[in-house]
């Protein structure tokens, strides 16, 4: 049986949102995790969307980037639907 290796877009959407963010903020990814508390390797799995994140990595995040995890979610929506209309996805 063929295993599906197909990333989750929501998951690939979530990781390009936190590259962007975290370069808008000028942060390399190994400074960024460092202030998140969280390994660097994995925050490059995140970036990846080879990383489905607990919630509470997902706070720390969102609070390393200074957002209210609502303006964030807001920009996931919008990332979210522009990574499923290029890839013709229906996954939401």
């Amino acid at each position: 049986m063929a295993k599906n290796t197909a990333k989750p877009s929501i998951l690939v959407a979530f990781g390009q949102l936190v590259r962007e963010q975290r370069k808008t903020k000028g942060y390399s990814q190994e400074a960024f995790a460092d202030i998140c508390e969280i390994d660097r390797s994995y925050m490059g799995g995140v970036e990846r969307g080879e990383r489905n994140l607990a919630l509470l990595n997902i706070e720390r995040i969102v609070a390393a980037l200074e957002l209210k995890p609502s303006d964030f979610f807001k920009d996931l929506d919008a990332c979210w639907a522009k990574q499923d209309s290029a890839t013709g996805s229906d996954e939401q």
